[in-house]
């Protein structure tokens, strides 16, 4: 596992959809949970964004929902920054379902979801993209690790 602790959740009867699984916007959801989880971990917390008026905005996502889901699943959510630079960063989450309330997924268990993301540190006075202070830029550097072989692929093109 990551440096980061998994983002822990459960599916809630109202995200269950018409298929009876949980629906598309839910995952989304939780995967916004887990970026505000980081955001706090990298010191991009509440008391930053206020003081500076700046936050990470998110420019880019893939998702891909690779099975479904029920309602009352206990989630867990590993998330890995995979880059940064001045002004970017890059990071994915890996939802997985768990047995447990609060458990870690075991370390053959397949994710359920996962998404890619692309963030700009963004000064909202401005409305313009703003290099990350050093301390936020230097513990974004020190989560890094490797790029999942899933991530960075397109969408495949219909005949």
């Amino acid at each position: 596992m990551t440096g980061l602790p998994p983002l822990h959740s459960t599916v809630r009867p109202e995200w269950v959809d018409y298929n009876g699984h949980m629906s598309e916007a839910f995952y989304v959801l939780v995967f916004g949970h887990a970026t505000d989880a980081l955001m706090t971990e990298t010191g991009l917390d509440p008391g930053y964004r206020e003081s500076t008026g700046c936050s990470l905005y998110t420019v880019e996502s893939h998702v891909r929902y690779l099975r479904e889901v029920s309602e009352a699943a206990r989630l867990a959510v590993r998330t890995r920054v995979v880059g940064v630079a001045a002004r970017k960063a890059r990071f994915t989450h890996e939802m997985y379902v768990v047995s447990e309330p609060g458990s870690d997924p075991g370390p053959d268990a397949a994710p359920v979801a996962t998404t890619e993301l692309l963030a700009v540190h963004v000064d909202r006075r401005t409305g313009r993209a703003a290099e990350f202070p050093e301390p936020v830029r230097h513990r974004f550097a020190e989560l890094t690790e490797p790029v999942p072989d899933w991530a960075g692929r397109a969408i495949p093109a219909v005949p």
